[in-house]
């Protein structure tokens, strides 16, 4: 178990994740490293990052939805496609082995940053949004499937999907990729539960972190606009090459 020093380090971490997972995705760069450096067996630090992660992203889309920021149309759909894939990926997650997906996620990430840096916010906000319900259904489900089953990436991969393929602004694609985000988080936290492969003691003290940190992420991401998501997103997919790319070389 972890002394009070590094249970103090995993809340403050939680806390920081909270926030740039609201943003752009991406906080279980931050948790799971430092899980796993307290001493957790992989399997428990996943299922821990799981059980604090999933109060971030339902405390973000919250506060998204009170903004306004996400479409209830698209979020009946898209809530429980996304928690059915995941679902999905994770009953899948032992017939396949996850290397061979590394460099097919490496060319989606790189992809995604040529269209963050090609786009631009403004051009976005012009751009007419369209409703696209059947597009986000098949995001949701696909993206829900590869975050059971993998997952580095998936907020990045939300954002930028909803951006895409439905002419969103980079702030309305944060919200709605929330919806799908908290859904698969809650998806594998119940597989998770079941197995006993979440550590209670150490994923509560971060879940109230995460709370807080998920509430100030999305009223960044209100206020501060296409910006910061832009940036956040940049910033995590870099991180997510350097990390994906390491463990493909054996670097770590």
């Amino acid at each position: 178990m972890a002394t009070p020093g590094q249970l103090a380090v995993l809340v403050v971490a939680a806390l920081s994740a909270g926030v740039v997972d609201a943003i752009g995705g991406g906080g279980g760069l931050l948790t799971v490293p430092l899980l796993l450096a307290v001493g957790l067996p992989p399997h428990l630090a996943l299922g821990t990052n799981k059980g604090q992660s999933v109060f971030g992203s339902t405390a973000a889309l919250v506060r998204f939805s009170r903004a306004g920021l996400v479409s209830l149309p698209r979020a009946r759909l898209t809530i429980p496609l996304g928690f059915a894939g995941s679902l999905l990926g994770a009953s899948l997650v032992l017939r396949v082995d996850t290397a061979v997906l590394r460099p097919v996620v490496l060319v989606l990430l790189l992809a995604a940053t040529a269209f963050l840096v090609a786009v631009r916010p403004r051009q976005a906000e012009a751009g007419r949004a369209v409703d696209g319900r059947a597009r986000a259904a098949l995001l949701a489900l696909g993206v829900g499937a590869y975050d059971g089953f993998f997952g580095p990436g998936t907020g990045t991969f939300l954002v930028v999907g909803f951006a895409a393929l439905l002419a969103l602004p980079l702030r309305q694609a944060s919200a709605e990729a929330k919806a799908v985000n908290a859904a698969s988080n809650l998806a594998a936290l119940l597989l998770f539960a079941l197995r006993g492969t979440v550590v209670w003691q150490l994923a509560l003290p971060m879940a109230a972190a995460q709370l807080v940190g998920g509430w100030v992420g999305a009223h960044l991401t209100i206020h501060r606009g296409d910006g910061v998501v832009r940036l956040v997103v940049l910033a995590v997919v870099l991180a997510l090459v350097v990390k994906l790319g390491g463990d493909s070389l054996g670097l770590w």
